[in-house]
């Protein structure tokens, strides 16, 4: 009763239809494969050309020698297929006990041809890569004009041509849209050729009296003057300032200098004498005599202080 329980759950997982996958060459296109338990799982590209091939008791994963399946890893049901090249677009097969379902990848490159700016009045291809059987393409243009066709050819191209294009491309009611930048270059207007000379000989023109032999030469503008002219200029007005403060610096420090030695010539004045005072006190009492020691002279009084 379990295992026909579990094949009616896989048999109704993989009658669920497909998904139609997008991506641009470069880009990562993920395949998922709805199922949860299985014994062995394998992923084919094209149909019939194995990619990786899953054992699911063990996990063990055997891929191919393919450049496709180099590029291809498997998480759990999951394919991821990194750095999609147009040669990828096709069918995706997931196939579990001889029950597939498959997924559809579209690796679409919108591209204009040649690449760069167009020339007005030359020819461009604006065209569609990598799309499968049964996808509808339609091409609208900056004016918001559409054409049901997987190329698009200008001839010639036009100013009206420059601006947005927008590429729909539908499969299966699943819609893609890609956006491509057009600029048109318009060559600027040859220049009318110089007139041929009727005459090839020369004009003789006429003598002119009131003409200067040797014309003086003209006086050269102040502005029009070389660049070590200005320099120069620069150069010897900076040093006539700097020799104007160094002067003016110089004098006020000899006034300075000036100043202070007049003011210690005016500080040097002959002193007045002191006059000081004399004090009448007595004269100190002469000591008892000890012993046989010798009496010492009186001390004579002081005289005074002569006055001048």
């Amino acid at each position: 009763m379990k295992t026909i329980t579990w094949f009616g759950f896989v048999l109704g997982a993989l009658s669920a239809a497909g998904e139609v996958i997008w991506t641009k060459p470069g880009q990562t296109a993920i395949f998922k494969c709805q199922i949860d338990t299985y014994r062995s799982l394998e992923w084919l590209h094209h149909g019939n050309t194995r990619i990786i091939r899953v054992d699911g008791k063990t996990g063990q994963q055997n891929k191919a020698q393919s450049d496709i399946a180099k590029r291809s890893t498997v998480s759990e049901t999951t394919l991821t297929v990194s750095s999609v090249k147009e040669g990828d677009a096709g069918k995706f097969t997931c196939k579990v006990y001889g029950r597939i379902q498959e997924h559809t990848l579209l690796v679409v490159s919108v591209s204009p041809s040649p690449s760069g700016v167009f020339q007005a009045g030359s020819t461009a291809t604006l065209q569609v890569k990598g799309l499968s059987s049964g996808t509808l393409v339609q091409w609208k243009d900056p004016n918001g004009h559409l054409t049901d066709s997987a190329t698009i050819q200008l001839e010639p191209v036009a100013p009206s041509h420059e601006g947005t294009w927008e590429c729909l491309v539908t499969l299966d009611k699943v819609a893609y849209s890609e956006s491509l930048e057009i600029k048109v270059e318009v060559p600027a207007p040859e220049t009318a050729a110089s007139l041929p000379k009727q005459n090839s000989e020369v004009d003789v023109q006429p003598p002119c009296h009131n003409c200067v032999t040797n014309p003086q030469p003209k006086e050269t503008p102040l502005l029009e003057l070389s660049w070590w002219v200005w320099v120069s200029l620069g150069v010897g007005c900076l040093v006539v300032i700097l020799l104007i403060v160094f002067v003016i610096v110089l004098c006020k420090r000899i006034r300075r200098r000036k100043r202070e030695y007049q003011r210690r010539q005016n500080g040097h004045q002959p002193l007045k004498p002191r006059q000081f005072c004399q004090c009448n006190r007595p004269t100190a009492a002469a000591k008892p005599q000890q012993g046989r020691r010798r009496e010492k002279p009186l001390a004579l009084p002081r005289q005074p202080l002569l006055m001048e």
